[in-house]
């Protein structure tokens, strides 16, 4: 037992725990709605920027993007480059004027637009719908690593991944989960920094081992004793350095682009966070602040995902290396090159940076869905009189509720791909709430109807191409389905608003206060 918790990925990741916990209990006075949904709007730029970068890095981005290239080559450094656009089209067109309208929740901005009750429903449908999609991946991931190097069950990590949230988030609000999350980026970038020096030092150089790969052809030593046939796995370098490996036509690519760049726009709980900053400027600054990271991590993510691929066909690496690139998978790449490149205590800070990704990204999640179930349907549709006080215990007891939905939901993608998931969540988000953003900020033509016109069209193709794919002609048939749902939403939004033209009286003042410089501080 004691030589167990001795080992340097146990003491990293308990350190880890540890933290979270003391932050947690410092940031536990919660008495308003405000506290708890956006921490009062006290959080500057740097805090803010580097709990954005914390939230939008997800699993996704510290094992998925490096999984994804080490499996697919270029096509999977392709998805970083679309992750990157999405965060550049959010700061310049939505972060400021989002943060002047300043509100608690993302259905609160088509509520108070349209005056609607029924808006403000069907965008918390929405909001639960995505983030649903975006939960199920992270517990995945959270699971895979506790199972492949702790040795637990998958449902083990499930479930022990979702009590850690209901503490996390339901005790500490936005408050702990904003300083937490800014962390714990900064634990995730440094373990990306020190496998960089590693590689560096290995004399892994990217032209280097990209030339090795690309010369590569056959079957890789030390493979055959994991593999399900018993034989060694064969790979083709020169497939895995071109393009089109993954997405074989020009519009899969498109379609792809359109679905992982717009949907960073429609992304909730990205959204939710521009409410947290004092002031207009203050939430441009943190985009801005954002983007710089999120590029410099994608950057070497990528790389490390090449690196990875070069120690497992080297055929040069320990067994437990091979059994872990062979089982693991495209998921559990980051961990696994770690370990080849610094032993057991670099290892360790992956893991805790990994046991990072997942809670940041989780806690953004959750505190949003809380938002929508305890602030947008319980205390704003439901029981419209009640205190502060009792807003926060709804809050609360909606976390619960939803680590027992989120939980289910990742019991069910157990052999699903991270980073794949995640781009689908990624189109519903482009497909619904980017339309009605992107519209609702620059456009005065947009109607009540028109809105939710575009968010239950935009849900509802977006569910049926991914989930029903078969029922559609071979043309319609996209793995990721941005080409034909986005259009779907911007134009329903756009057809419905002109048929209806029933624009609300008060539109002007709305746009004033959205985008007048008077309003930085709202």
């Amino acid at each position: 037992m004691m030589k167990a918790l001795l080992e340097p990925k146990m003491i990293m990741t308990i350190a880890l725990m540890g933290t979270i916990v003391y932050i947690t209990y410092l940031t536990k006075k919660n008495t308003t709605a405000s506290d708890f949904f956006v921490g009062g709007r006290s959080f500057g730029w740097f805090t803010n920027g580097s709990a954005i970068g914390g939230d939008y890095l997800s699993a996704a981005t510290f094992l998925g993007i490096a999984g994804l290239t080490f499996q697919l080559g270029y096509d999977g450094a392709y998805y970083a480059f679309c992750f990157s656009i999405g965060l550049t089209l959010l700061a310049i067109f939505v972060a400021g004027p989002l943060r002047r309208f300043g509100a608690f929740t993302v259905a609160d901005f088509l509520a108070y637009r349209f005056h609607s009750k029924r808006a403000r429903l069907v965008a918390v449908a929405v909001v639960l719908a995505i983030s649903g999609f975006y939960a199920a991946p992270q517990l995945l991931g959270a699971a895979q690593i506790l199972s492949m190097f702790f040795g637990t069950s998958y449902e083990f990590g499930i479930i022990f991944t979702c009590i850690v949230m209901i503490f996390y988030v339901g005790i500490g609000g936005m408050k702990g989960t904003t300083i937490n999350q800014a962390l714990e980026l900064w634990i995730r970038l440094g373990a990306f920094v020190v496998m960089l020096i590693a590689a560096m030092y290995s004399g892994l150089h990217y032209d280097k081992i990209l030339a090795a790969i690309n010369s590569f052809s056959g079957p890789i030593t030390g493979t055959s004793p994991y593999a399900l046939d018993g034989k060694d796995i064969n790979f083709d370098g020169a497939a895995w350095t071109g393009t089109g490996f993954y997405f074989p036509t020009f519009w899969q690519t498109i379609s792809m682009t359109i679905g992982l760049a717009l949907g960073t726009i429609g992304l909730p709980h990205i959204l939710l966070r521009f409410y947290t900053n004092p002031s207009a400027k203050a939430a441009r600054k943190s985009a801005l602040m954002a983007i710089g990271i999120a590029s410099t991590f994608f950057l070497l993510a990528v790389f490390l995902g090449v690196v990875g691929r070069a120690i497992f066909i080297s055929g040069t690496a320990s067994g437990e290396v091979m059994r872990d690139l062979v089982l693991g998978g495209n998921n559990m790449v980051i961990p696994t090159t770690a370990l080849a490149l610094g032993g057991k205590w670099l290892l360790g800070l992956v893991i805790a940076g990994a046991f990072a990704a997942i809670f940041s990204n989780l806690s953004g999640l959750f505190i949003t869905s809380s938002g929508a179930l305890a602030h947008d349907l319980y205390a704003t549709v439901m029981k419209k009189d009640i205190t502060q006080k009792q807003r926060v215990i709804a809050a609360k007891v909606s976390i619960v509720l939803l680590g027992i939905i989120y939980g289910a939901l990742g019991l069910l993608v157990k052999d699903a791909s991270i980073g794949h998931l995640v781009a689908l969540a990624f189109t519903v988000a482009a497909s619904t709430f980017t339309p009605i953003f992107i519209l609702g900020i620059w456009w005065r033509g947009m109607t009540e109807k028109g809105a939710i016109a575009g968010l239950l069209i935009g849900l509802g193709v977006s569910m049926w191409m991914i989930f029903l794919p078969g029922t559609l002609p071979s043309f319609l048939q996209f793995k990721i389905p941005g080409i034909v749902t986005v259009p779907a939403g911007f134009l329903s939004v756009i057809i419905v608003s002109l048929l209806d033209r029933k624009v609300p009286a008060d539109v002007n003042d709305f746009m004033k206060r959205v985008h007048s410089k008077e309003s930085e501080t709202v």
